[in-house]
């Protein structure tokens, strides 16, 4: 299983990023799929997750609208669109998935909300 995050980088506040991952390794389209975060000195929480069909489920604390979850099977890419930015939005995002027996991370994509 390979998972590898694109899309992070220095935006401001208010703006707005998409963050692409790309899976490898296992049958994409049968296997939920999660975003977490960590931000600098905290631990990594759970941001959202969907199902093969799309169905999605977010964090309460996070997102209210913020924040999209989405899919494409036919490609192996999950992709997490970010809108309204904040400077607490600032963190390590990681891809996950629960898929031939374990637990497995990409490797982060840094999301950093600035002016």
């Amino acid at each position: 299983v390979q998972l590898v995050e694109s899309g992070g980088g220095l935006v401001q506040p208010g703006g707005s990023l998409r963050l692409s991952c790309a899976a490898s390794g296992f049958t994409f389209g049968g296997y939920d799929m999660g975003w977490y975060r960590q931000a600098p000195g905290k631990e990594r929480k759970f941001v959202g997750r969907i199902t093969p069909g799309g169905r999605t489920t977010y964090a309460e604390s996070v997102m209210k609208g913020r924040f999209t979850i989405s899919r494409d099977n036919a490609k192996s890419t999950l992709y997490l669109q970010m809108n309204s930015l904040k400077p607490e939005d600032t963190a390590l995002y990681y891809c996950w998935v629960l898929a031939l027996g374990s637990e497995h991370w990409g490797q982060g994509t840094q999301v950093t909300v600035s002016s």
